[in-house]
């Protein structure tokens, strides 16, 4: 499996369009795609909430046959609906699993799969916020970066216990392994933030493209995020 993944140049964030809204992929997820495809925005994915297996092995080969890299993301934290949807994704093909907290079953999957696993770190097992100190919270990051994966996901802007973007500059500045940045960008201020930080391999965005943020339909919300992202 061919993946740029891992050379790109760190400069600049990616953007990764993930076809989500409220943590579930959208009923026309594959509709949307190919109506989108040709927009700048190399790295899609969606949800394993919300879509059947056979949809998502569907949709993940059109976006790979789009020769665009995929991700799979899951907001759940259990191991076994982990390593179910790790064992989904590399079923489907897809090139990045996001989210999970750290199993090493999880790993196991990827790793036989080749693919790269970036797992959530600093959760609330109640209600998977992420609260607490902006210290402790880093403190679990690096604990998490001494796994054996290839990076870490994060939920930044959804921090509640203080400044969403003090933490993600502290974590981005403490961790050394690639970070994505997953939901809540919603905002050019926001995007600001994100153009600021070393080490963050990328972010998602799916909900704000589906109410309309940042213009009118998919194809120019991803230009408008895209050219804002390459202005000094």
């Amino acid at each position: 499996r061919q993946m740029c993944i891992r050379d790109r140049d760190m400069a600049r964030p990616e953007l990764i369009v993930m076809l989500t809204w409220n943590d579930k992929t959208v009923e026309n997820a594959k509709e949307l795609f190919l109506e989108s495809k040709d927009a700048p925005a190399k790295f899609w994915g969606c949800e394993r909430e919300g879509i059947s297996e056979e949809r998502l092995r569907d949709l993940i080969t059109t976006m790979r046959n789009a020769g665009k890299e995929t991700f799979l993301e899951t907001v759940a934290i259990d191991e076994e609906h982990c390593l179910d949807t790790a064992r989904i994704a590399a079923e489907c093909g897809a090139d990045h699993l996001l989210g999970t907290v750290y199993f090493d079953s999880v790993q196991k999957v990827c790793d036989e799969a080749g693919m790269t696993y970036s797992s959530f770190f600093g959760l609330d097992p109640a209600d998977t916020r992420l609260r607490g100190t902006v210290e402790d919270i880093v403190a679990d990051a690096k604990r998490v970066e001494t796994q054996n994966i290839w990076g870490l996901s994060f939920s930044g802007f959804r921090y509640v216990s203080g400044d969403p973007a003090e933490l993600i500059r502290a974590v981005c500045n403490a961790v050394e392994k690639p970070l994505t940045l997953m939901g809540s960008v919603n905002s050019y201020e926001r995007l600001d933030v994100l153009k600021e930080v070393p080490n963050l391999f990328g972010f998602t965005i799916g909900g704000a493209f589906f109410e309309k943020v940042f213009g009118e339909t998919f194809p120019e919300q991803i230009e408008a995020v895209h050219n804002y992202l390459l202005k000094e």
